[in-house]
């Protein structure tokens, strides 16, 4: 299959923020040399939705708001069955996968948790999209070795059960885990698509956090498209 051929698939990326000394803090990590997709790269925890994350439960619901706009400007290629919630659990995974931290509360998992969650459920918790926002979608353009319908979440760091500097539960796909003043950010080593939200959530953070509308770079066409999810 040609690059210009590749398959869309759905993603989601978690950005994980805090304050700190220096004024609004992310959490980032370094891409491996050896990866097919943005080697060596800075990037925040994320990856692709897995078929397994559809039936993942949740300890409270996502926000009415977050899920309209989740759902919106659906892409033909889409894994069948995608929903909000899906994008949410996919999302939450990645972190706990990446990272180590758990963005979960206390509460009783239903049923025997599939193998990505088993640690998870064992410390008593579920899943938590309730601090979830959802501020930037990105298509990667054709011609790349991968590409991914990406939504990017921004959370606060409150929201993490445990200590925020403790990856001693993460894997290793991503090297080098730190948190990183959002005013510096941009000199590490970074993909174009990251710079860019690193720009629109300062931006959303000088104006208090207000969503107003969610920018999403399109490129699931011949022609690029800029588009604005209310």
């Amino acid at each position: 299959m040609s690059d210009e051929n590749q398959p869309i698939r759905d993603a989601a990326t978690v950005i994980l923020a805090r304050e700190g000394r220096e004024g609004p803090e992310v959490l980032m990590g370094q891409r491996g040399a050896k990866a097919a997709f943005m080697p060596n790269k800075f990037v925040f925890p994320g990856g692709g939705v897995d078929d397994a994350d559809r039936d993942v439960p949740l300890a409270s619901p996502l926000a009415a708001n977050c899920a309209r706009r989740l759902e919106a400007f659906p892409q033909s290629g889409a894994l069948p069955g995608l929903t909000a919630q899906t994008l949410a659990v996919t999302a939450i995974r990645e972190l706990w996968e990446e990272t180590g931290l758990p963005l979960a509360k206390p509460a009783p998992w239903p049923g025997q948790p599939a193998d990505d969650w088993v640690e998870l459920a064992d410390r008593g918790l579920m899943p938590d999209p309730g601090p979830l926002r959802y501020v930037f979608r990105a298509i990667t353009p054709p011609g790349r070795t991968r590409r991914f319908d990406a939504r990017f979440f921004l959370a606060d760091v409150t929201g993490v059960v445990g200590d925020p500097d403790d990856f001693s539960f993460a894997q290793d796909e991503l090297a080098h885990l730190q948190w990183v003043p959002l005013r510096r950010a941009r000199g590490f080593d970074l993909p174009f698509i990251t710079e860019v939200v690193i720009a629109e959530v300062a931006r959303q953070m000088e104006q208090g956090g207000n969503v107003e509308s969610v920018p999403f770079f399109d490129n699931s066409g011949p022609v690029p498209m800029f588009r604005r999810i209310d």
